[in-house]
Order: structure tokens, then sequence, then C-alpha cells
């Protein structure tokens, strides 16, 4: 994927309305600067006592120049901030789009703060370059390129010395392009860094508290900080020099016209006035050349930006709907995984599932069993072979039909921050004030209603923190079964619950006509199957019923011996 252009359709019409901009200040300089030539050589020069009307119209004519002037400036910097704003919500929704293509791990070998950066940070970047940099530097050389033009006809001389010495200042100012560039680059690394512990010491607080690293970790980012800190101070020292020059160069663009005028008029080749006004077109002109140095630092800023959010978008492992892809119709809910491989994980696996049945997946840790689940999810897609739903390859259907069809139960997927009501509608907001009503009673979750102060409109904080671990799980259960899904997955969903919530996940088992899969360790939830699979050495090496694999003398019986005596 790549990310959007600056000049789509939709945004010329705002740069062309900038380059508008830019010839009507140009032409309202001009303007200005000719009106203050005739007032000083037709009056102040020759000491005319006699104004009358036409001093009227003048001054009338340069306060309606002045108040079309600032109309002009404030276009500008709304126009500009419009630009910028478009480019950068396309740009975030285009990250977004690629956010939740990628697989979860491969999401997961890059730090939270690194993303968050990107979303903030680096939009903000490519906002001010564009609103900015690029706008403003547009409009600012159209005047002056057009004003320049109109005075080298009024005189030649002033106006090539009011060109020579703006351009010799930019060049000064292109001349430590790299050491920006380098400079920013620092900044958004030491930037990164910090987000990233930040974040983690934010999800992970107490893992800091309970083993006694605070100081530890606050000497970890006392470090980062100081490295941000001595980034920063010489990226302003580039950028004060950068700016220092460009004032410099204003201050010696004013004196140059001033004596290369005051000259002229002593040759009699210009008046008193025109050099007057080439001051105030110099005037003008000199605000924007003034920005010179922060323009060249929001487009490094960008550039670096750029470089950071094309390594994203170039980020492989995108799980997409094929061309194609057709809406998985599911009536029975047979699945059948066909030849599986994937990394060291699985070795040619095979099995079918029959519909409207209940399978306990069991095994070791690392054996693939949550895997599976993302795989039967298209979370991750198989290195080779296939996965079908009654029949259908689910490589060839809609990633939005196949998670319709599905209710989930995991410790991946926690609550989200919002209301009790939101969480509870996240994986279907079209259900019923009835069927919701069933569903939270079905689940037990009326009850954690009743007993929360602001009921279905309780707000939860990140995971559902400020909520117990079996009311968590009930919501969550809820969450899944919302919508009658045909395929409900329950990865660990027994674990660590109470009497009272265990009985409520037996009930919504009973009650569930769809087909199951369950990862489990528990003896109870697993002798309540259809069917076992215990998975192990990159494939299935025991399936059958619970009669016949806890009873006999296998691997899956073994298994439930030690988690038994374990218990014991």
């Amino acid at each position: 994927m790549s990310i959007p252009t600056i000049l789509t359709a939709k945004r010329k019409k705002l740069f062309f309305k900038l380059i508008v901009i830019g010839f009507t200040q140009a032409a309202l300089t001009v303007m200005t600067a000719l009106l203050i030539r005739f007032v000083f050589d037709h009056w102040i020069t020759h000491q005319h006592n006699e104004f009358g009307q036409l001093v009227y119209f003048i001054v009338t004519a340069l306060v309606l120049l002045a108040s079309i002037t600032a109309l002009m400036r404030y276009g500008e910097r709304v126009t500009a901030e419009r630009l910028g704003q478009q480019y950068t919500y396309d740009v975030r929704l285009a990250l977004f789009d690629q956010l939740v293509d990628i697989a979860p791990w491969t999401l997961q070998k890059r730090s939270r703060g690194g993303h968050l950066l990107r979303f903030i940070g680096d939009l903000t970047a490519l906002r001010q370059w564009v609103s900015q940099g690029l706008a403003i530097l547009t409009v600012a050389l159209v005047t002056a390129v057009s004003a320049l033009i109109a005075l080298s006809f009024i005189n030649a001389i002033l106006a090539a010395t009011v060109a020579i010495v703006l351009l010799l200042g930019a060049g000064v100012s292109l001349a430590s392009g790299q050491q920006i560039h380098d400079r920013v680059k620092d900044t958004r690394k030491f930037r990164a860094r910090i987000a990233a512990n930040v974040n983690e010491k934010i999800s992970y607080l107490p893992v800091v508290q309970v083993f006694n690293q605070t100081r530890r970790e606050r000497s970890r980012l006392s470090r980062q900080s100081l490295r941000l800190k001595d980034a920063m101070i010489n990226r302003a020292k580039i950028i004060g020099r950068l700016r220092g020059v460009t004032e410099a160069s204003n201050g010696f663009a004013t004196i140059c016209v001033l004596f290369v005028g005051s000259f002229e008029v002593s040759q009699g080749r210009s008046t008193p006035g025109m050099v007057v006004a080439s001051m105030s077109i110099l005037g003008m002109l000199l605000p924007s050349f003034r920005n010179l140095g922060r323009i060249y630092e929001y487009w490094h800023s960008y550039q670096v930006a750029l470089e950071r959010i094309n390594s994203f978008m170039d980020t492989p492992e995108l799980i997409i709907d094929q061309a194609g892809a057709t809406k998985l119709n599911v009536t029975q809910g047979k699945i059948d995984f066909h030849n599986i491989n994937f990394n060291d994980i699985f070795n040619q696996l095979n099995g079918t599932i029959a519909g409207q049945t209940k399978l306990a997946i069991v095994g070791s840790n690392g054996t693939g069993k949550s895997t599976l689940m993302n795989m039967l999810l298209r979370l991750v897609d198989p290195d080779s072979g296939d996965i079908f739903i009654d029949d259908q390859n689910i490589k060839h259907c809609t990633l939005s039909s196949i998670r319709q069809t599905i209710g989930v139960v995991s410790p991946d997927l926690p609550l989200l921050r919002g209301s009790l009501e939101r969480n509870l509608r996240y994986r279907y907001r079209k259900a019923s004030a009835d069927e919701l009503a069933q569903v939270c009673k079905l689940c037990g979750v009326d009850k954690v209603i009743a007993e929360l102060p602001d009921g279905i409109n309780t707000r939860i904080i990140d995971g559902g923190m400020n909520l117990s671990f079996g009311q968590r799980q009930r919501i969550s259960l809820a969450r899944a079964i919302l919508g009658n899904p045909k395929i409900l997955l329950l990865d660990e969903a027994d674990a660590n619950l109470d009497h009272t919530s265990k009985k409520l996940l037996d009930q919504i088992l009973a009650s569930f006509s769809g087909t199951v899969i369950m990862i489990t360790h528990n003896y109870d939830r697993v002798s309540k199957a259809d069917y076992i699979w215990h998975l192990a050495d990159g494939g299935i090496v025991e399936k059958g019923t619970p009669n016949e694999l806890l009873k006999q003398n296998g691997a899956t019986s073994a298994l439930f011996n030690f988690h038994l005596k374990a218990v014991v």
C-alpha cells in the first residue's frame, strides 16, 4: 500500500486557490508601492500644501488595499490549513487501513509507542509541511516573483538588487539541509524510544511496582530524556543559525535597496519616491522569507516522517480480501483443515470438525492451539494448505463475512474503553434491545449491570480493569454470542472462573446450537465435549471422543492425569 499524494484532484483546487492568492497579494503589494511613490514624489518631496480631494482618495485606496491584503492573509491561512488537514485526514485513514490488515504478531514486533508516534507525531510533521511549509512557500514565491517582475519594469536595478540578496540568503539556508535532516531524524528516533518506554510502563505498571524497579525505570527514562534533550538542543542550534542567516539576509537586503536606491537617485535615474516604494515592497516580501528557515525545518521533518510512514506501509504479511472474494454462507458449521503448514508449528495438519458439535483442543503450551483459531479467523494465513467452512475455502471469502460468522472469547481480546453497552454490541451493533437483554440474561450480565452504579451505561476503562475478572468474562461471552454466530471459539474462556460463572458457561454451551471449538485445560470441560483434538509435534496426535481418549492409555489421558495430579 502507498500513502495518498498531496495534490489529488480535490486538493488541486485548494492549491490553485493559494496561487491566486499569491498573485493577488503581489498585485496589492505593487499597487500599494505605486501609491506610496506617488505620495512621496508629488507631495512630500515637492512640499505641496494643497492636497485637495485626491488625498482622500489615496488614503481611502491605501486603507482599502491594506484591508484586502489582510483578507488575503486570512484566506491564505485558512486555505493552507484546509489543504494540510485534508491531506493528513487521508493519510491517517490509509495508516489505519494498513494497521488493521497486518497480522497481529507482525504488528507486535514493533512497539506500541512507535505506532502511536506514527499516528500523532509523524502526521503532525506531514500537516505542518503541507499547511505551514508548502502552502506558505507557494504563496511567498508567487508573490515575490510577481512583485519583483512588476518592480523590474519600474526600476530594474532595484528589482535585481532585492532578488539577488534574497536568493543568496535562500542559498545559504539550503546549504544546511543535511545537518537539519540528521538532527530531525535523531529527535524522531529518541521520541519513539521514549514513547515506547512510557507506553509499556503504563500498560504493565504493576510489574514495575511489584518487582520494586521504580528507581531503575526512572533512571532509564532519565537517560532517554537526556538523549532527546541533547538532540533537541543540537537541532535548535542548526535552526537558530538558519534563522540568523535569514534575518541577516533580510537586513542586508534592506541596506542594499537603500544604498542602491540612493545612488540611483543621485544619478537621476530614480526618484526618492521610487526608493521608498521599493522599500515598501521589500517590507511586504520579507515576512514570508523570514519564515524560510522554519519552512525548511518543516520540509526535513516531513521527509523523516515520510520515511517512517512508508516503512510502515511496506509492512509484509497483510491479511486482505482476495480479488473476487465472496461472502461466506454457513449452515452447518463444518470445518476442514487440509494440509496446513505454518512456520515450525504445523506440518501437514489435517482434520475435520463436524458441524454443530463441540470440539475441545488440548495440548501443551506452544503446540499451536491459539494459532489454529487465529487461522480460522484469518488473523494469519497458513504458509500452505487450506481451511474450509461448509466446503467453502475461507481464502476466497470476505474477511467481514468470516468474522461475522464466528464469535470469539479470548484473553487476547479484552474489553475496550467506552460504555458497557458499547462493549456488548461491539461485534454486532444491530442487535435489538430484546436480543441484547436475552443474551445478557443468559450470560449473567444482567446481574453485573444491576451491580454497577450507571448500569449498562457504566464506563469501562482499558481492558475492563475496573471490573472483576468474572464480570469481564461474562461480558466477553455475551459480546461473542450476540448476533447468533454459527461458530463459537473459546480460548481458555473457563480459566479462573468461579463456580457460578462455570455454571453459566455450561448453560451457554448447552443452549448454543452452532459449532464450538474450545481451548481448555479443564478436565470437566473436555469430558463434556463431543470430540477432542490433541495437538503435538506439528499436528493432531490423537483425536476422538472423550470416552475414547480420556480412558485409554494415551497422550491425552496422560496429559489430564498430569493436570489432575497437579491440582491434587
